[in-house]
């Protein structure tokens, strides 16, 4: 899915036996009485306590959204499509930050106790989320605003294109559109202002991200008007809008693009080349920050909902690694390759036979054909299929040179599907090895299932749009293990080895985003072992290794969430035996939306001694 930093992210903790990828959960105190025996209390006190949680919650929504609006967006929320976020203001950020104590103080006014099972789960997300943006803010994250996966204007060219979450049918969405556009000077400024206090403080960019984020700023201040990717609604009125309307808005978006949006444009980017660049950092690692390694393992335990080190998190990483390797042993032979099984990644890579793509469209019903044969086994792995379409669609041209294919939510309202955006630069580059284990992943039933379902839940509207790294992207990355129980790789070893490079993807991920941030490694250094291990060009390591260390800590979700989930899988297939049912299971794991780990630990656990009573 789009990895942004918008959501807050969960992150309830667990201990991890060193020796073995087992997750045990270490409940938070809040969860300690979650088996206990119900207090004596009045029959009015669950009732008052509901309430008062039900509108606890209900603020908490409400206030982030004001706060964040770009994240209302993007969570289908469009009553803040004309504003931009102030929260680099760091009067504005202080009050967010005194809501969030607010807001936790008065949640832990209520008794826990007294609530049903239902209002529980919703009070440990609350109390997880608030807790956690408070653990969070105590690092200046805001004094580096922009990289190269993530800033406000490369989102803004994204919403240009009509495409994305923001809505660009109507006359007043076109007006909401054009007033964030008015924001945005005000937003650089206001972001050059925090580099510059990075700046004398020592908390800035590598100069690598500064690099790769530099192409993207030269091509939003282009001379031409017309070409520009803010002008673009103005180039593509829908049907319908009176040529009145169509003057006024042409006249608008070309005054504020030209007078107000490019000179600010354009001053940003002078003080990245000629102020930012020259002091950005040498290192690589984010423990190379002031108090950088704490903030790490602050990223750590936010993006993993664990209590996993860094250190434990690599060992993991290497054995996973080593697991994969040994699945080369057995495929290489199928695929017609006889040599060392530790570079069959990079025999793969040079064989053009999987690259059979001349045109966009072609890839595209490549995917289609993908979705079809999905769709037709999914009723015998789920009880309950999502109500919202998704929908398969390219990635904007602005955008795709750092971007990864990716899922955004279908809005609330049921206005815009689910997408999976495939990011297509050539599509003579794009081999077909990976796209069923992709497919799986971002499409269905990885992050559609996930995340359409959940809008689908009775549950407060932050539970619907909130969430945390590890249960989001560990379900995607356990869903591209049924491609296996579906039988999508059957005589299909060219997509079996794409399923299990994707998965070494994830297993390295382990290795180097702790190595970088923690053990010293260069960014030389990871380029190479990815190099090396998954056979990628310098080209694609790099867009990989700069990523992690643009974003430390969210590329460990994935395979840590993952293994949780197979775990409870296979924990519950051997408690149960022959009345396990498949489709049940994975209910269940959808069935409250997104849970810190533990929290969906314990709740599994109880699931599987329910069945195991009733056998």
């Amino acid at each position: 899915m789009k990895k942004r930093r918008y959501s807050l992210s969960l992150s309830l903790l667990f201990v991890a036996l060193p020796s073995s990828h087992h997750l045990s959960a270490a409940p938070l105190d809040s969860q300690a009485t979650i088996n206990a025996a119900p207090q004596t209390v009045s029959s009015n006190a669950p009732k008052t306590g509901a309430k008062k949680l039900a509108a606890l919650a209900e603020r908490y929504y409400e206030q982030q959204a004001r706060f964040e609006p770009v994240a209302a967006t993007y969570n289908g929320d469009n009553r803040y499509d004309d504003q931009l976020p102030q929260t680099l203001d760091l009067k504005v950020k202080t009050k967010q930050i005194a809501m969030w104590r607010q807001l936790a103080g008065e949640l832990r006014q209520i008794s826990r106790t007294q609530l049903s099972a239902a209002d529980q789960v919703t009070y440990d997300c609350l109390q997880y989320e608030l807790d956690t943006a408070i653990k969070m803010s105590a690092f200046d994250d805001r004094l580096m605003p922009v990289n190269q996966m993530d800033s406000i204007p490369l989102t803004m060219a994204h919403f240009a294109s009509g495409q994305s979450a923001q809505l660009l049918k109507t006359v007043p969405q076109y007006d909401a559109y054009l007033n964030r556009l008015k924001q945005l000077p005000g937003w650089l400024q206001q972001a050059t202002a925090n580099m510059r206090e990075g700046m004398r403080r020592q908390i800035v960019l590598p100069r690598a991200l500064v690099l790769s984020m530099l192409p993207q700023y030269t091509q939003l201040i282009g001379d031409k008007i017309e070409s520009h990717p803010y002008y673009l609604p103005v180039s593509h009125f829908p049907a319908g809008f009176s040529e009145a309307d169509k003057l006024r808005l042409s006249k608008d978006y070309r005054s504020v693009i030209q007078d107000k949006v490019l000179p600010a444009l354009q001053q940003f980017t002078q003080f990245l080349n000629q102020e930012y660049l020259p002091v950005s950092r040498t290192s690589t690692g984010w423990s190379a920050l002031p108090d950088g390694e704490r903030w790490y393992r602050a990223w750590v335990g936010d993006q993993t909902t664990t209590r996993l080190s860094p250190e434990q998190i690599h060992a993991i990483g290497l054995r996973e690694v080593a697991r994969i390797q040994n699945e080369y042993v057995r495929l290489g032979p199928q695929l017609g390759y006889q040599g060392d099984p530790k570079a069959l990644p990079a025999w793969m890579e040079a064989q053009t036979t999987y690259r059979p793509f001349k045109s966009e469209k072609e890839v595209l019903d490549a995917y289609r054909t993908i979705d079809a044969a999905v769709r037709e086994k999914l009723p015998l792995f789920f009880g309950k299929i999502p109500r919202a379409a998704l929908d398969i669609r390219s990635e904007p041209e602005i955008s795709r040179a750092t971007a990864s294919d990716h899922y955004s939510v279908p809005a609330i309202d049921g206005s815009r599907p689910g997408v999976f955006w495939a990011v297509i630069n050539n599509p003579a580059d794009y081999a077909t090895t990976g796209m069923k284990t992709l497919f799986l992943h971002e499409g269905q039933p990885g992050h559609h299932f996930h995340l359409a379902t959940l809008q689908e839940l009775d549950v407060p509207q932050f539970r619907k749009v909130g969430g945390n790294n590890a249960y989001t992207e560990g379900w995607a990355l356990y869903a591209e293990t049924l491609g296996r129980d579906m039988g999508l790789f059957e005589n299909d070893p060219a997509a079996y080895y794409g399923h299990l490079s994707d998965e070494m993807l994830r297993a390295t991920r382990l290795v180097v985003d702790t190595g970088m941030h923690v053990k010293g490694w260069t960014r030389e250094q990871g380029i190479r072992y990815l190099q090396e291990t998954l056979g990628y060009s310098e080209a694609a390591s790099r867009q990989c290794i700069e990523r992690y260390m643009a974003w430390p800590g969210q590329a460990l979700g994935y395979k840590i969430g993952a293994l949780k989930i197979m775990e409870l899988r296979q924990k519950a297939q051997a408690s149960i035996g022959a009345h396990f049912d498949l489709r049940q299971f994975h209910d269940a794991i959808l069935s409250d939306g997104t849970l810190p780990l533990s929290l969906l630990e314990t709740k599994m656990l109880k699931w599987i001694a329910a069945r195991q009573n009733n056998k």
